[in-house]
């Protein structure tokens, strides 16, 4: 991993405000993929403060003792969330560090981690029923492969959404090789969208899939924050409505 990387959203492993009560951190570079080649992501967590400063850690990046330190200053972490099978690397030391906090795993999460993690999380399997939802909305979006559980923060009308969108910078991938990849499989900014991948996995759901987005609609979201690329600071529901023009059509 290589936090300098062209392909990273620095200032790195810090809290980066985007509106009361939620925050961002821009973490390293992961790789992912197929044996080769594996593709440079950059990674973003999401950290939502609550009532009696309750932390909502959404997608949990590197921790360093600095991040640390700047986490405690806000709250305490009490939720820790690992939305889909595929975003589980900092959760064990995360749960390490706050050993108060509950950990919550989509389906597939732990089976997928394997030794990363040794320890049995909360089910994150449905809509409601989190003593997060006052100021959470939370959306599990569902087919026979996988499993990603979507959050809407109310007052801020922010989605967090993780691999459903990704948004990848031309100018920030460094190969011809990457660039034609992005684009090839419809993640390149600035039209990112679901990957194409994804889209197969999730074919025999379509009309769920297509109610789930629906529903992000009907929530009208002024912003939507990505864990791999671009995010979207404003237009929140035009965006979405381009990323799944393809869906909604």
């Amino acid at each position: 991993m290589s936090d300098t990387s062209l392909a990273t959203y620095p200032p790195l492993n810090t809290l980066k405000r985007v509106a009361e009560h939620l925050w961002v951190v821009d973490g390293p570079i992961i790789r992912f993929g197929m044996p080769w080649p594996k593709m440079p992501f950059p990674t973003r967590m999401t950290v939502v403060r609550l009532a009696g400063e309750r932390l909502f850690v959404h997608s949990p990046t590197r921790l360093t003792p600095e991040l640390k330190s700047e986490i405690e200053r806000i709250g305490r972490p009490c939720y820790i969330i690992g939305p889909n099978r595929f975003h589980y690397w900092s959760i064990s030391d995360w749960r390490t560090a706050f050993p108060d906090a509950y950990v919550y795993l989509a389906a597939g999460v732990k089976e997928h981690a394997g030794n990363h993690i040794r320890f049995h999380g909360l089910p994150l399997c449905g809509a409601i029923g989190y003593l997060w939802d006052a100021d959470l909305a939370t959306l599990p979006v569902s087919c026979a492969h996988m499993t990603e559980v979507e959050f809407f923060h109310y007052p801020s009308r922010t989605l967090i959404l993780t691999d459903l969108i990704q948004n990848f910078e031309p100018r920030k991938l460094n190969s011809f090789a990457m660039r034609t990849l992005t684009r090839l499989g419809g993640v390149q900014d600035p039209d990112g969208q679901m990957p194409r991948d994804m889209r197969l996995v999730f074919m025999k759901q379509r009309a769920e899939l297509r109610a789930a987005i629906e529903k992000m609609l009907q929530w009208n979201p002024e912003r939507i924050i990505l864990a791999h690329g671009r995010w979207y600071e404003k237009d929140g529901a035009k965006e979405l409505r381009r990323a799944f023009r393809w869906l909604l059509q």
